[in-house]
């Protein structure tokens, strides 16, 4: 039986060594382009979502909208708003620690930073722990800290108001607890008061806020216009643009991770990444969109998906975009959703005022993720006061639009319609071809040969093992 297992071993190692051989031979001459395939956005009528709004915050008009002031659920799209009150009160330089009552809410199922009670992080990590892997439990640190520094800079008893025109007895007041008791329990209901001042003084009339982070409540509410309210707010904080332009971002050592890079984090407004999506209409008309500054996601069972962008047209108009209330069907189409409700609002606002003020594409003025060392000397979008040169501005005038589509057509795929393969290769090497045809042939002959003979010496084993059984003799 050896030889027999040997044999196997033997003629199975042929056939993967020829199996390979012939892999490589047919492969050497079969080539194929990869690529990112064109793409249009679908039409406005195949948006399915609850609501979306585009506000234009440089003339101060929605420009285009569905449901605009219904009644959604934010979800995360809420830590806009709490990254704009930690701007306003916070020192990115400082480091606040993380409390026993901020970690007390992070369900086993909330998106995190990772960090944990008793570290110390500092305000700017924190940040971005919040908005690019959207971090709840980075909100209710920062929520804590933001009533610190209300108790700490506007105090109850003094004259100093923060920036929302109160000071720390409006907590008070709004609670009808002691400060006392409000640092010692009530941190994030304090916080939640302030978030709706906010959105009072913003203009916003149909918002309430019960948290930092966006876990779903039903008392927790807002709108599509709303949201475009509040993120053209924050957008006017050059430190909320640079973290909602943030591709990536690393985490240095603390405290309780005690290495740099403990944790990598990406953006999750994909449209970030691929703005070029929202340049073209879905009949394919220029958008005259240039830039995506940024925004941020939120998704819970109950919301659905949602996507609130700050982005700017040709024309110099600041354009803030909320698209909330997509389905869990459709929840992977969020992407083309919001690059459709974007492309159609900026081609709407271009129609307005057609006049070239930033000239380029999308990709022109795309927000580098790298040390400052490494950054464009300037970027007139992020930093409204630089200038370009007239050398740059020549660099930069866009290319000429293509005419526009009449109607949504297919388009073919790249390989559609071509031979396959193989078949370019059969005709192309034939005398390869018939070699590789010929080894086939007898790898089967030879497996076929090989069953046979398997089969005869298991028959011939099996009958030279037969016997006559004795019966036992003698007495037990």
């Amino acid at each position: 039986m050896r030889s027999i297992k040997d044999t196997v071993r033997s003629l199975t190692s042929v056939i993967l060594v020829t199996a390979g051989i012939l892999g490589n031979i047919c492969t050497a001459s079969v080539s194929a382009d990869i690529e990112q395939p064109p793409l249009r956005v679908p039409p406005l009528e195949n948006v399915h979502s609850a609501s979306y709004c585009v506000y234009d915050k440089t003339a101060d008009e929605i420009i285009i909208s569905v449901e605009p002031d219904k009644k959604i659920f934010p979800a995360s799209q809420t830590k806009i708003m709490t990254c704009q009150l930690a701007l306003d009160y916070l020192d990115l330089a400082d480091y606040l620690t993380v409390s026993k009552n901020a970690m007390r809410d992070i369900t086993s199922d909330s998106s995190v930073m990772g960090i944990q009670e008793g570290e110390v992080v500092q305000v700017s990590e924190l940040l971005y722990g919040l908005m690019l892997p959207s971090g709840n439990d980075a909100a209710n640190v920062l929520a804590e800290g933001v009533v610190d520094a209300m108790f700490e800079k506007y105090p109850a008893n003094g004259t100093e108001k923060g920036p929302d025109g109160v000071n720390a007895s409006y907590l008070v007041e709004q609670l009808g607890k002691s400060e006392q008791d409000i640092k010692d329990k009530y941190k994030l209901t304090a916080f939640a008061s302030l978030m709706n001042l906010r959105a009072k003084n913003l203009g916003c009339k149909n918002t309430h806020f019960v948290n930092a982070h966006g876990l779903h409540d039903d008392e927790h509410y807002t709108s599509a216009s709303d949201l475009t309210l509040i993120i053209g707010k924050a957008y006017e904080k050059k430190d909320f643009k640079i973290l909602i332009s943030t591709t990536s971002h690393i985490f240095k050592a603390t405290n309780r991770h005690s290495n740099d890079a403990w944790s990598y984090v990406k953006n999750t407004d994909y449209l970030l990444f691929d703005p070029w999506l929202a340049a073209q209409t879905g009949e394919g008309i220029d958008s005259h969109l240039i830039a995506i500054i940024g925004g941020k996601t939120g998704t819970t069972s109950k919301a659905g998906k949602g996507l609130t962008l700050a982005t700017v047209n040709e024309n110099g108009h600041e354009l803030m975009v909320s698209i909330c209330g997509i389905p869990a069907d459709y929840q992977y189409f969020t992407t083309m959703y919001a690059a459709s409700v974007t492309a159609y609002g900026h081609l709407a606002c271009w129609k307005k005022d057609s006049v070239t003020k930033y000239p380029g594409t999308t990709g022109d003025y795309r927000y580098v993720n790298a040390p400052s060392a490494q950054q464009p000397a300037h970027d007139s979008l992020i930093f409204p006061g630089d200038k370009l040169s007239e050398e740059e501005i020549e660099a930069m005038e866009p290319t000429p639009t293509p005419a526009p589509v009449a109607t949504l057509t297919p388009i073919p795929s790249p390989v559609e319609n071509k031979p396959h393969p193989i078949r370019i290769f059969v005709k192309e090497q034939p005398v390869v071809t018939g070699v590789c045809l010929a080894i086939f042939v007898a790898i089967v002959a030879i497996n076929v040969a090989l069953i046979v003979r398997v089969r005869k010496l298991k028959r011939a084993a099996n009958g030279r093992g037969k016997g006559k059984i004795r019966k036992p003799t003698g007495i037990i």
